[in-house]
């Protein structure tokens, strides 16, 4: 189990990103958050293994009109409690 901070640049407000990476959090069993940054980046806490998280970022590129240019990531620790992917 792992947890990565993800952020989000490019085409990825205002075209279903969230609602389509709770989607996929949900049917490949990953637990998480994301939301809307000022910026127009978007912001992903998620936790999994590296298969669920890697399905769910392939999900989100192959939405239609979203268009990641780039992306942070780094390692957090792990929240043993956490149970659902939330879209804040």
């Amino acid at each position: 189990m792992i947890r990565k901070a993800i952020t989000f640049y490019g085409w990825v407000q205002g075209v279903g990103f969230r609602w389509r990476a709770y989607h996929a959090a949900d049917a490949f069993g990953a637990t998480g958050w994301i939301r809307n940054n000022d910026d127009g980046s978007v912001s992903m806490e998620i936790q999994g293994n590296e298969e669920q998280i890697d399905r769910v970022i392939l999900t989100l590129e192959s939405g239609h009109f979203i268009r990641i240019e780039n992306m942070e990531c780094r390692m957090l620790p792990v929240e043993p409690d956490e149970r659902d992917f939330k879209v804040k």
